[in-house]
């Protein structure tokens, strides 16, 4: 069976980046040379992308316009994209996933590969960890607070969390890595 990862870029306070260029720039200066090969190796991990439209557009308009051996990894790479409203035939090896998005998921779990790697956190992610389908979380935590912003886990309830690793890198990223356990929700009043 294969791994479902999420991996989201997060300052201090929990803000995510999103489309906010702003946060992107924030977090540049921190890609230490062990944290931008953390990254590079994590790339190499799966043989395929989750992601929703949000990730979807911008990774599309990003990465075809870089060269190496990232950017050759990233552009050949199947890509599943879940989205109830992006209309336009897909491109950049990319899928839509048609239905019930959990349940196709947990066909592309089933299939024989390596991992599956979705970048950043949203309403993907919370369909898939509802569904029971993530296996792990791995946060990259930058040494600023940004203040505004989307937060990672926002509106998702409350999840238990099992750490599995920790590691420091030398521009004070910290990498955490949690193996989803227990979900509750929260009662409305």
């Amino acid at each position: 069976m294969r791994h479902i990862i999420v991996e989201v870029e997060v300052s201090v306070d929990g803000a995510m980046g999103g489309e906010n260029l702003d946060f992107w720039q924030q977090i540049f200066p921190f890609h230490s040379a062990d944290v931008t090969e953390y990254l590079n190796d994590l790339l190499f991990i799966p043989d395929a992308l989750l992601m929703g439209k949000k990730t979807y557009e911008f990774f599309a308009q990003v990465w075809p316009t870089r060269e190496g051996k990232d950017a050759a990894r990233m552009n050949g790479m199947p890509k599943y994209v879940a989205s109830r409203t992006l209309k336009e035939p897909l491109q950049w090896n990319a899928t839509r996933i048609n239905g019930d998005v959990a349940e196709e998921i947990r066909k592309l779990k089933q299939e024989p590969g390596r991992s599956l790697l979705q970048y950043g956190v949203g309403e993907l992610t919370q369909t898939m960890l509802e569904a029971g389908l993530v296996d792990e979380f791995r946060m990259l935590v930058y040494p600023f607070t940004f203040g505004e912003g989307p937060r990672v886990f926002e509106h998702m309830g409350v999840n238990i969390l099992k750490l599995i690793e920790t590691r420091t890198f030398s521009s004070g990223v910290v990498l955490l890595s949690y193996r989803p356990g227990t979900r509750h929700r929260l009662q409305e009043q």
